[in-house]
């Protein structure tokens, strides 16, 4: 069974009808580096191991999650025009049913929740930096249909910026974006430590949300293995990483 204490829930001003959580990796089954509540079926899992967990993360939502085929986009699925027998091939889920479990799978890179004042729409988008230049938070806006400032965000785990190191490329997708980049040099290199949490405020931001709307951030998955998987600390050491999640819903 899977608990409270087992999750990480948003300290955020959302309306009592808006239940979300974010998943740690505490509270499965999956054994040795999936331990324990792996939610990745692509990671090298037991197929029962995952089913169980995700059985866990459903309970304790009261709902069946909608899960993602995520792909690094922009595209944002409308879960209610969607049967629930659908494959999901995007990477921000939006909803205005009660019941309707929008979930972004993570391991380093940004869940980002949203809601509205009112309590009548929710999303979640899972937020890479491929996703985050070209313009996810955007599209998951637009598609809530609520002006800017009447929405609220929450900033799940994610790569700290003491561990996001990032090429010139990366610094290029976010020309105008320098203050979030820290440059260093590394074998005569130029590389940079970028900022992930703070890119994101400043997409929503330039998106006509306000700094005050914004909540949540800074909690670096890579340095706290107790509490989280991290694709980029298990990959260092050829271990396999689970994936956590993201998840909103009206209730």
């Amino acid at each position: 069974m899977l608990h409270a204490a087992d999750c990480i829930l948003p300290d955020w001003p959302a309306r009592q009808n808006v239940r979300a959580f974010f998943t740690t990796r505490a509270g499965g089954i999956s054994q040795g580096d999936l331990a324990s509540l792996n939610l990745g079926r692509s990671v090298g899992d037991d197929p029962l191991a995952v089913a169980e967990n995700r059985r866990r993360v459903a309970e304790f939502a009261g709902y069946a999650p909608r899960w993602m085929s995520q792909v690094h986009g922009i595209e944002v699925a409308d879960l209610d025009l969607l049967d629930a027998s659908q494959p999901i091939s995007a990477d921000a889920a939006v909803s205005r049913q009660r019941g309707t479990v929008c979930t972004a799978m993570v391991a380093d890179c940004l869940p980002v929740l949203f809601t509205d004042r009112a309590g009548s729409v929710v999303a979640a988008a899972h937020v890479g930096w491929r996703g985050l230049a070209a313009g996810v938070l955007e599209a998951t806006i637009v598609s809530m249909r609520v002006a800017p400032q009447n929405l609220m965000v929450w900033l799940g785990p994610a790569i700290g910026p003491d561990q996001f190191e990032v090429g010139a490329d990366v610094f290029a997708a976010f020309a105008g974006s320098a203050t979030a980049f820290r440059p260093f040099m590394a074998e005569g290199v130029r590389k940079y430590h970028a900022d992930i949490f703070a890119l994101a405020r400043l997409r929503l931001t330039a998106a006509g949300m306000d700094e005050a709307q914004i909540y949540g951030g800074g909690v670096c998955t890579v340095s706290d293995a107790a509490r989280f998987f991290s694709y980029r600390r298990e990959g260092k050491s050829g271990k396999k990483s689970g994936r956590m999640a993201a998840l909103i819903y009206l209730d």
